[in-house]
């Protein structure tokens, strides 16, 4: 079983999951981290969130990032994505993220805060 699953869009975006791990781990939470992209590999994401036992996704992805939304359009788990710098500064990201339609909530922390999202992961949680 894992609390945490920690989803990137590509390889690039992995330092940012490593960060994030590291406050997991101070914080006693099993994780894992998986490379699924929205757009490149929507049915293994389909059938990893489905399967999944994680308590919470953290979904780290730049440019349309629409890895976190659609996430949480196919669970009601908690959903946290991380907007990742990269044409536009991370500004492109930040408001793909935040501009979810109703009913389809993802939190977003601050362009490539993977630590912020790990905390909020634990505050979640209820070990923080």
């Amino acid at each position: 079983m894992v609390t945490v699953a920690i989803l990137i869009g590509s390889e690039s975006d992995r330092q940012i999951a490593e960060r994030s791990a590291k406050v997991l781990e101070s914080g006693s939470v099993d994780y894992e981290i998986k490379v699924l992209s929205a757009h490149r590999n929507p049915a293994e994401l389909e059938e990893y969130i489905q399967k999944s036992d994680a308590d919470v996704f953290i979904a780290i992805a730049g440019l349309s990032a629409a890895l976190p939304g659609v996430i949480a359009s196919r669970t009601k788990k908690p959903v946290i994505g991380v907007p990742v710098s990269s044409k536009l500064g991370g500004i492109d990201a930040l408001l793909s993220i935040v501009q979810m339609p109703k009913g389809v909530p993802v939190a977003c922390v601050g362009i490539d805060n993977g630590e912020n999202a790990a905390h909020l992961a634990l505050r979640i949680l209820g070990k923080n």
